[in-house]
């Protein structure tokens, strides 16, 4: 079936949120990437569930939240591409439970937590990126990550079957959680304890001044690049290498954290990955570690 027939198919109920051949630049971080062969934006969680339900089985989806820990390359993604931005909802109950939809954005939910007097969930300000993402990284920043705070997460399949994930079933491990990615998460419950509202803030200011001492702030960039090898650090063995300040056209290794890629101003797709293998090749050469990358690639080579 192609793409063409694909929206005939969905024409009543999801034209108005489907768009062919649109670019994905802008959706990253990086501002590099191809195009999307079908872009999708549910308007909320009922219409995801119905969209997944309704699309032809052979149609794999593939989530964008905050594109921050992502390089799409330049010859774009076939499938159809699930925007996020409007799943952003926010609460909490009578217990201090919060609850999320996977496109809230991790800071806005810190900021949430502590608006509501509840502590625990801070570090969410240093992780540029949105609940459904955090949740499948199992992100963390300054001691902490998803699997401390995560009580469940509902997910749906690309069939549109329901189910919810316990922090257990989930096997969250260092940058990576042991379920199928065909799993699309859509809202997440946290827990949280009690605390003043001064007492959260003082936590978060600390949180961003570390980060902007220590990482570069208000460029292009993906993120960390790379995991933290067992027992060592990506950037110190990066920075070993001799490759802070590394560039590929307008590709370029952080001169301020060796583990951040920054795109200087009109850097591909293909130059950003191509630097990272470099620094791959050089850390293993001069250290005998591999590095492994934590941006996801995705995307026709």
């Amino acid at each position: 079936m192609t793409y063409i027939m694909t929206v005939k198919v969905f024409k009543n109920k999801f034209i108005k949120n489907i768009e062919l051949d649109q670019n994905l630049a802008k959706f990253t971080w990086f501002r590099v990437g191809g195009n999307a062969e079908m872009l999708y934006v549910p308007e909320n969680e009922q219409s995801l569930i119905n969209f997944l339900k309704n699309k032809p089985i052979e149609h794999k989806v593939f989530v964008i939240g905050a594109g921050s820990n992502l390089l799409i390359r330049d010859k774009g993604i076939n499938g159809i591409i699930l925007i996020s931005k409007k799943l952003k909802k926010i609460s909490i109950d009578d217990e201090g439970i919060i609850s999320a939809q996977a496109g809230a954005v991790d800071a806005e939910v810190a900021r949430f937590a502590r608006d509501h007097e509840r502590a625990g969930l801070e570090f969410l300000l240093g992780i540029p990126g949105t609940i459904g993402g955090g949740i499948k990284m199992n992100s963390g920043a300054f001691g902490s990550e998803f699997k401390d705070i995560l009580i469940d997460v509902t997910a749906i399949n690309q069939s549109g079957e329901l189910r919810v994930f316990s922090n257990q079933e989930l096997q969250m491990d260092y940058r990576k959680i042991g379920i199928s990615d065909e799993w699309i998460f859509c809202a997440a419950r946290f827990k949280t304890s009690s605390d003043s509202k001064q007492n959260i803030e003082n936590k978060m200011k600390k949180i961003l001044n570390l980060r902007k001492t220590a990482q570069p702030t208000g460029v292009k960039t993906g993120g960390s690049t790379f995991r933290n090898p067992v027992g060592h650090k990506a950037w110190e063995l990066i920075d070993k290498a001799g490759c802070r300040g590394l560039k590929i056209g307008d590709a370029m290794i952080s001169d301020k954290h060796c583990n951040f890629i920054v795109n200087l101003k009109n850097s591909s797709a293909q130059q950003i990955e191509e630097l990272g293998e470099k620094v791959k090749s050089k850390v293993f050469e001069t250290s005998g570690i591999k590095l492994n990358w934590e941006i996801q690639r995705v995307g026709i080579k």
